[in-house]
């Protein structure tokens, strides 16, 4: 039996790709690397809106996404399909209109 059947959390990060990997990992130092010695990298700008978020916030969640969040698994063909319930749609109560107001004028 293989250590990576024995274990989930490896197998997910062993079948990441390398390349994506190394590329995300490069992009979250320079990100820090700018944010740390530009201040204008730390502030708001009219066309991007907060940078830091851009710099290190969007490369830090694609590189955790790559390692930790997994694709939905595809039914097996045999198993049968979960179904929901048909459900009744909840029915609207109409209330009785009420006169209708006219606003003044001065």
């Amino acid at each position: 039996m293989s250590v990576f059947a024995a274990n989930p959390t490896r197998r997910a990060a062993s079948a990441a790709d390398p390349e994506l990997d190394r590329l995300l990992k490069q992009a979250v130092l320079i990100g820090l690397i700018v944010v740390l010695a530009l201040p204008t990298a730390r502030g708001y700008s009219a066309w991007f809106g907060w940078v830091p978020l851009w710099l290190l916030g969007m490369p830090l969640t694609a590189w955790w996404a790559l390692h930790r969040f997994r694709l939905p698994q595809r039914a097996v063909e045999g198993a049968p399909a979960m179904r929901r319930r048909p459900r009744v749609q909840a029915r609207r109560r109409f209330q009785a209109a009420a006169p209708h107001r006219l606003s003044r004028a001065a």
